[in-house]
């Protein structure tokens, strides 16, 4: 295995910050993980970080992360031990020893999962992801738009319990399936994914999300100690676009089938006085409407900040009186691919929406794998 960089105690802070803006409302608020790591690093522990562009094609790569309401993650915080032990089961299970690990999204707290991993099994921080974001099912990574292979899947709890789904027919059959054992175990539980090979990875996965979050976390401290507008900052270092200003005045939320989901109405101020702005999540935001008029849609990051400090608002933590500021991120190309959309459009959410990127260019950018047409992605989507 090719030598990886240290991952500095001073990056922590700026993953925690850059992870929760592109959780896009999920992935759960890393604030508590990264509290974890930085007392693993006052031990003594230290932490590396591997370019995927150095993975040898058969490179065996554990992808990880957190399943379940971000609501109860807030209640039964993540241990390193337990999410280490859905590894240990895959390693068990399969008969392999893994070279690195991953995360299966950047976004929210799933960003330290790794970095829990790692710290226990002294493994090397794969400098990737699946989604470039957080999404809420398993078949709305890039290995599922990729159509790898979805078995097997491990998952551990804090009370020892242990599950392997060994076998499925579909991404969709093992969300079904995974998440329902989640809920029976109290809607949060550690997993380990199918394994990945370095050649996959390169091929599929979103490279480089670990240092894209550092430096989006770095734009927003830099912007606090200069006393300027963090938000602004962000836009402006990531392309983003300023969707919409305003005090939050109504959320519905309600946890149910491993997942958070509900609606956020924001009263406009400013520029948007006398507007309101409508967001529909899952875990995520996934559509938002101005006066009843669609505005963003998935796969857009959708992020509503803090006006002042810049901090992301978890979809868990959206509270009355908030003045937030909401911006919208540009997907990863892949996700905008007509195979893409298939798996994270707005009609993959249930909405009879077309996708309409709020960054123009129509609904699709580029083709599937980024060497040809979209049919080189393979079939259109899998039925449970």
């Amino acid at each position: 295995m090719p030598d990886a960089r240290p991952l500095l105690a001073s990056e922590l802070e700026p993953l925690a910050i850059g992870a929760w803006i592109l959780g896009a409302g999920g992935g759960g608020d890393p604030y508590h993980a990264y509290l974890n790591l930085r007392r693993l690093y006052a031990e003594g522990v230290t932490l590396s970080l591997l370019d995927p562009a150095e993975l040898d094609d058969d490179a065996t790569i554990a992808v990880v992360s957190t399943m379940g309401s971000p609501l109860v993650g807030e209640e039964r915080l993540t241990d390193p031990e337990v999410a280490a032990l859905a590894v240990r089961q895959m390693q068990e299970h399969v008969g392999c020893e893994f070279d690195a690990v991953m995360s299966l999204e950047i976004g929210g707290s799933n960003a330290f999962q790794p970095l829990m991993v790692a710290a226990v099994m002294g493994l090397p921080v794969l400098d990737a992801d699946s989604m470039g974001r957080a999404y809420p099912e398993a078949q709305h990574s890039s290995f599922a738009i990729g159509d790898l292979k979805p078995y097997p899947l491990t998952l551990a709890d804090v009370r020892d319990n242990a599950v392997v789904v060994s076998k499925v027919t579909s991404w969709k059959w093992m969300e079904r399936l995974s998440r329902k054992v989640c809920a029976e175990v109290g809607s949060l539980a550690a997993t380990c994914k199918a394994p990945r090979t370095g050649r996959e990875v390169k091929e599929w996965g979103v490279l480089h999300t670990v240092t894209q979050a550092i430096r989006l976390g770095e734009v927003v401290m830099q912007a606090r100690a200069s006393k300027v507008d963090p938000v602004a900052a962000v836009v402006d270092h990531a392309g983003g676009l300023l969707l919409f200003s305003g005090k939050v005045v109504d959320v519905e939320r309600r946890a149910t089938e491993g997942f958070l989901r509900g609606t956020a109405r924001v009263a406009g101020l400013d520029r948007d006085a006398g507007r309101v702005f409508r967001v529909d999540f899952q875990n995520e935001f996934t559509v938002g409407w101005v006066d009843d008029e669609v505005r963003v849609t998935v796969p857009d990051i959708i992020c509503i900040m803090d006006a002042t400090t810049g901090d992301a608002i978890g979809t868990e933590a959206l509270r009355y009186g908030q003045r937030v500021k909401v911006i919208a991120l540009p997907a990863p190309e892949l996700q905008t691919t007509a195979k893409g959309l298939e798996h994270v459009g707005p009609r993959a959410f249930g909405y009879d929406l077309d996708f309409r990127s709020v960054f123009g260019g129509g609904g699709m950018r580029g083709s599937c794998d980024g060497r040809g047409d979209a049919s080189a992605c393979g079939p259109s989507g899998d039925t449970p």
